[in-house]
């Protein structure tokens, strides 16, 4: 009963936005805004860290295991940023080596399982301050490569059952994500017809 009032609602205030813009009547109030599902950072920050830690063996000689990252927002750049620290261990290190290496990346919305992924990685240098600068140099060739296996397309998060169906029962699905100084703003937009 509540679903058929909604959508009974939502309809006349779309025809009635219709109409008002055919008659050429002036209104002196935008049209209704859509949506918009707000993920604050703490949230992100807890979803990512499910994920980890991860181990990758390199060529059998030293394996390199990624705790959480740590998100930091880049707003002007519509961004994320993701400080990994890194542990690096194995027959071809005297001893285990604490180090961190930086990867930003974009957002994309995935429809298949109502998910916000990373994409379109930028990767920056390892940095191991104990470790001579030719070997951080060798583990640096492995660096594009570990964040791409790491970060590429990981899950930040997925839409709450509730979020899908209001955006399912008024025909919208995410549009646009936009980085804010709190997190992410996820616009609702009209689904293509199909």
């Amino acid at each position: 009963m509540r679903r058929r009032l909604l959508l009974s609602l939502v309809t006349v205030g779309l025809c009635g936005h219709s109409l008002a813009q055919t008659t050429g009547a002036a209104s002196a109030e935008p049209p209704p805004a859509l949506p918009r599902i707000t993920v604050p950072q703490d949230l992100l920050q807890t979803e990512v860290a499910k994920r980890f830690p991860v181990r990758y063996p390199i060529a059998g000689l030293v394996n390199l295991d990624l705790g959480a990252p740590r998100l930091g927002l880049l707003p002007a750049q519509n961004r994320l940023r993701a400080e990994m620290p890194v542990t690096a261990a194995g027959a071809a290190l005297a001893r285990t080596q604490q180090g961190s290496f930086t990867v930003d990346f974009a957002l994309r919305y995935e429809h298949s399982d109502r998910s916000l992924r990373a994409h379109q990685l930028k990767v920056y240098r390892f940095r191991f301050p104990g470790l001579q600068p030719e070997a951080v140099d060798l583990l640096n060739t492995y660096a594009p490569a570990l964040a791409e296996q790491s970060l590429r397309e990981v899950v930040l998060y997925q839409l709450q059952q509730k979020e899908a169906a209001m955006a399912d029962l008024l025909g919208l699905r995410p549009g646009q994500i936009t980085v804010t100084e709190q997190g992410l703003l996820v616009e609702l937009v009209q689904r293509p017809p199909q």
